[in-house]
């Protein structure tokens, strides 16, 4: 069986997928912010008896993301930067929290970075290392709109740095994509969302297992469909 680190599995999908990955009996390392949510995801984790593992780190914070890896003894197959914020409530061109906007960079397009330096070790020991940066189709250039901009900034940055990880990392054989979750009914999708979090956690999983090296420096979608950057 793989193992499978889950940055961001305290709520939402990266719970879910955390939950769907340990009845299929995969190894699990799932990472949590708010010490809060550690029950519900040691519940999730429950049916690998011991085989799952619970790190806490938040993405803004080097140090904590450095002792977490240091909790890792064996080698990850499959690296999801999940952990994501929504953002200010004002953030438009017009009307900006610029500290917010700030803070929702290092959470949203820095943090994943600091997620996947900080494991990078742990997947080159690896055959078929998978990262994947969980961005949205707001980060696409091709879409229109002009509201969430500090969101929609900072997950077009996060696709950036999925094309530069994925071009530095491809020499090692280390797979990188951007993958849209969909607009899923979560906290931060709310409840006119069109996919449930039970099919987008189950399409995220089947992307990311069936990833090869030919797929690296991709955008796709929970259902493996390809999306414009």
């Amino acid at each position: 069986m793989a193992h499978w680190l889950i940055a961001g599995a305290s709520r939402g999908i990266g719970l879910e997928m955390a939950r769907q990955l340990a009845l299929r009996g995969e190894t699990v390392t799932a990472s949590l912010r708010d010490p809060s949510a550690h029950d519900r995801v040691a519940a999730a984790l429950a049916p690998l008896a011991g085989r799952g593992r619970i790190v806490a780190f938040d993405t803004r914070d080097e140090a904590a993301l450095h002792a977490a890896a240091a909790q890792i003894e064996t080698p990850i197959d499959v690296l999801i930067a999940n952990a994501g914020a929504y953002g200010p409530m004002r953030q438009s061109s017009t009307d900006m929290d610029f500290d917010g906007a700030l803070d929702l960079l290092s959470t949203n397009t820095l943090g994943p970075l600091r997620v996947v330096q900080a494991f990078l070790p742990f997947m080159r020991r690896d055959d078929n290392p998978r990262i994947v940066l969980m961005s949205s189709r707001l980060g696409s250039m091709a879409v229109g709109g002009t509201f969430n901009v500090a969101y929609r900034a900072s997950k077009a940055g996060l696709n950036r740095i999925a094309q530069c990880l994925a071009a530095d990392l491809k020499p090692d054989g280390v797979t990188v994509i951007a993958l849209h979750p969909g607009w899923v009914r979560t906290d931060m999708g709310g409840a006119a969302a069109d996919l449930s979090v039970e099919d987008s956690a189950a399409g995220v999983i089947s992307v990311c297992a069936g990833l090869t090296h030919a797929d690296t420096g991709r955008f796709l979608d929970y259902r493996g469909q390809d999306l414009p950057w």
